[in-house]
């Protein structure tokens, strides 16, 4: 017997010797049934010995603790998988949705614009320039009729006094020309009667 078997021997005497009361052969304890492997480990660390290096542990309990970790690591590879599927799922969701938004933002962006601007004469024309374009043109056109106003009252003055005036310069006339004619008359009369004196002399 070389001396790494006689010691393995020496440390399995002492472990069943100390553990045989808290592990025994013919039950298995509630912690590897209903607990989390670190619990099952935490267990195993609280009630197994270390003697030189070497922690004994009973090969019924060991081939549980075995078969939980590979059951909870399968389930967790099993977990994860449908995790990155789900995750896959949803990136593409998300790829879709951003897609989506995008879409939403140009159609966004192409009504403001068509919302602000104005098609005129085959062009589009922003709304406040047009705005700003027509408001200006309406004041230049206010100012004109009102310039065109008062030209024409002006005018309409300087019309009514120059036919006053005329009608004034008619009348005027008229009466100098009756004035002119009764001389005229009064004049050939008296001419008349001073030839009719001479004759008659």
């Amino acid at each position: 017997m070389n001396k790494f078997t006689w010691k393995l021997s020496v440390v399995l005497a002492v472990f069943f010797a100390l553990t045989g009361k808290v592990f025994s052969q013919e039950s298995m304890p509630d912690v590897f049934r209903e607990e989390t492997i670190p619990e099952q480990l935490k267990y195993l660390q609280e009630h197994t010995r270390v003697y030189e290096n070497f922690r004994a542990i009973r090969e019924d309990i060991f081939q549980k603790i075995s078969k939980n970790t590979n059951d909870t690591l399968s389930k967790n590879r099993s977990r994860i998988s449908t995790l990155v599927s789900s995750n896959k799922a949803l990136q593409s969701r998300i790829d879709s949705l951003l897609k989506i938004q995008e879409a939403s933002e140009k159609t966004l962006a192409e009504i403001t614009r068509t919302k602000e601007s104005l098609n005129v004469l085959g062009m589009q024309v922003n709304k406040k320039a047009y705005n700003t374009l027509m408001w200006t043109i309406l004041g230049i056109l206010i100012l004109l009729l009102l310039i065109g106003y008062l030209t024409f009252r002006q005018n309409r003055n300087i019309t009514v006094r120059t036919r006053k005036d005329l009608n004034d310069l008619k009348e005027e006339y008229e009466k100098y020309q009756k004035k002119t004619r009764l001389e005229r008359e009064k004049m050939t009369i008296d001419h008349f009667n001073e030839i009719k004196k001479l004759r008659g002399s």
